[in-house]
């Protein structure tokens, strides 16, 4: 079993700069979208993040063994690379037309899903606690669109449709991450997202047009650069995090997320207010976006509580 170092400090500092990186993302890719497809800033994603793990586990001598991609692994194998490959597709054709902050919002039904789908797949159980995060969850849900209800229920507009592209997202996120879950077994992390990462890049080659990166200007260049390396960087960082701190604060962390999104939008609106169109807001739409993170936490935090064990006869060995 994985023990952390409990340098909590840098676990702290390191969580803050994944949920700081992943709130900024769906800001720069809205910029992008400006001067590129959706379809093509996802295969520049994938590209430069394959070639940049490739080349770290070569150095570390660690690729993976093809050979071992048979029966239940290769097709849990091919859960994870479709369930992610769509989930940044629909989540950049549903940010398309919608706000980053309802995106980022939204999004955060991911990690929800995957745990509900926990309770099927793995057979685990919600605590009293974890179904009241949930409730907490939804309600913030609600409460943070309600600006939108007319919109979202009287007509399929472009913004309905958004929406429906990122809950379409989020339940592909839970499928590939409730199959990594169980390919941990055969393959580290690195591993699986390498193998993710290279089967992506040619799957979208024919809906994507590469070459629309000449015709960009310095500040799209920028946005695809920050954009390629914002999953790299934050990825790594929400890594090393886990090496210091539980995964349950780590994760606790990470659910304000969507607080730095609409707070940056809120900022970019008053400097820069040609840039993007902020998501309408009022006292409720705040108080909603505030709950789906007190939601999102304690979920997260509730979901570690340690199972009793009503006869410990001798002390279990350590595998």
């Amino acid at each position: 079993m994985h023990t952390v170092s409990g340098r909590w400090q840098l676990g702290l500092l390191l969580s803050l700069t994944t949920a700081f990186l992943w709130g900024l993302l769906p800001i720069a890719l809205k910029g992008l979208l400006q001067q590129m497809d959706a379809i093509t800033i996802v295969w520049y994603r994938f590209f430069s993040a394959a070639l940049v793990v490739f080349l770290f586990l070569l150095f570390r001598k660690r690729l993976p063994s093809f050979s071992a991609m048979k029966g239940k692994v290769g097709l849990l194998l091919a859960i994870t690379i479709s369930g992610l490959c769509l989930n940044y597709v629909f989540y950049q054709l549903g940010l398309e037309l919608i706000t980053p902050s309802s995106a980022q919002v939204l999004i955060q039904l991911a990690p929800m899903l995957m745990l509900l789908g926990s309770l099927i797949v793995f057979k685990e159980r919600f605590s009293k606690m974890q179904w009241l995060g949930f409730s907490c969850f939804v309600i913030g849900l609600i409460l943070f669109f309600n600006l939108r209800f007319g919109e979202i229920f009287s007509q399929m507009n472009g913004y309905t449709l958004g929406l429906i592209w990122i809950l379409i997202a989020a339940v592909t996120w839970a499928a590939y991450a409730l199959a990594q879950k169980q390919l941990l077994n055969n393959f580290s992390s690195n591993q699986i997202m390498f193998m993710i990462y290279l089967a992506c890049v040619p799957l979208l080659l024919p809906w994507a047009n590469p070459l629309q990166a000449i015709s960009l200007n310095g500040f799209g260049w920028a946005l695809l650069v920050f954009c390629c390396l914002n999953t790299l960087i934050a990825y790594g960082a929400f890594a090393e995090a886990l090496a210091h701190w539980e995964a349950s604060r780590v994760s606790s962390v990470l659910a304000i997320t969507p607080l730095i999104t609409i707070g940056s939008m809120k900022l970019l609106a008053h400097y820069y207010p040609d840039y993007l169109v902020a998501e309408p807001i009022n006292h409720l739409s705040i108080l909603g976006a505030i709950l789906v993170v007190i939601g999102s936490a304690i979920t997260a935090i509730a979901g570690r509580k340690r199972k009793k064990v009503r006869y410990p006869l001798r002390p279990l060995a350590k595998p």
